[in-house]
């Protein structure tokens, strides 16, 4: 019997995706194709599922043709309209206008100028299209080597984002909350990377300390607030931050995050019968 669902990935992938891993033996109606393969058809699929498309960063224009290609000839999750949404991190601008709280944000895109105080202190530059904190780097009283860091991402074409360092993640670390069909699932906690040596052993993306925890009332709050103000989705992560006010917004990874199954026993197959409702 064909399978009925790609579970979509990139030709490009060195160290296969762990998620991807779990969820094969629980979904048999699924399998893995790349978004990158000139060659699939992907009419022949009942359901198109993101999952770990995570060069295409580096090819942003043709990725969202050919995710508006599929979504044509099929269903693609999430759907396109989110993905074109969220894969410029500028969506955190929105955020904040919604009164979501959000690590404070300067965007400045090519030609624009970069003032004095966005770049003084303990500041994080980095692009606002990116995975896996390529292209970030980390500057404490650096106000030449950030402005350095930044030209060079505009020379690239890129957004730059700069954002105050959250000294309280180098002990509190990063919470990750997981949706799975819209319903909260896990939480895992991420340690610092920025402040740390990183390595990059998939190629892709800078590896990460990642170790299930129990998210806080004022994170699954917000996160399920979030969730709330959102269309209904395959899976949703929301990335916190430990602030002085209160948990706040680091990303909204609605496109290809990690799901982090691997954490907890049960969400594997939380996930696969996700995935296998969205058939009709």
């Amino acid at each position: 019997m064909p399978a009925r669902i790609a579970l979509v990935s990139t030709r490009h992938l060195d160290t296969p995706d762990v998620d991807e891993e779990l969820l094969l033996p629980l979904l048999p109606e699924a399998q893995i194709a790349y978004w990158d393969d000139p060659d699939t058809d992907w009419a022949a699929y009942e359901l198109v599922i993101l999952r770990s498309t995570w060069n295409y960063t580096e090819h942003l224009s043709e990725f969202l043709a050919w995710a508006t290609r599929v979504s044509q000839v099929t269903r693609l999750v999430n759907p396109v309209e989110i993905v074109e949404w969220n894969t410029d991190k500028r969506y955190l601008a929105d955020l904040a206008e919604r009164g979501i709280p959000i690590v404070s944000t300067t965007f400045v895109a090519p030609g624009e100028e970069i003032t004095p105080d966005a770049v003084a202190g303990h500041v994080v530059v980095k692009p606002s299209v990116g995975a896996g904190s390529k292209g970030a780097k980390l500057f404490d009283g650096q106000p030449e080597e950030a402005r350095a860091h930044a030209a060079a991402l505009h020379n690239d074409g890129a957004t730059v984002m700069i954002q105050p360092y959250q000294k309280a993640v180098d002990e509190q670390g990063e919470t990750a909350l997981i949706f799975l069909g819209g319903r909260f699932s896990h939480a895992a906690r991420k340690a610092a990377i920025l402040s740390r040596d990183m390595s990059w052993s998939t190629g892709l993306y800078a590896d990460e300390k990642v170790v299930p925890t129990e998210a806080t009332p004022e994170e699954l709050e917000l996160a399920e607030r979030i969730v709330a103000e959102l269309p209904d989705l395959a899976y949703t992560r929301v990335d916190l931050l430990p602030s002085d006010n209160g948990p706040v917004v680091l990303e909204l990874e609605l496109t290809e995050p990690s799901l982090f199954l691997a954490l907890h026993p049960q969400a594997p197959a939380t996930a696969a019968a996700a995935f296998r409702a969205l058939l009709v």
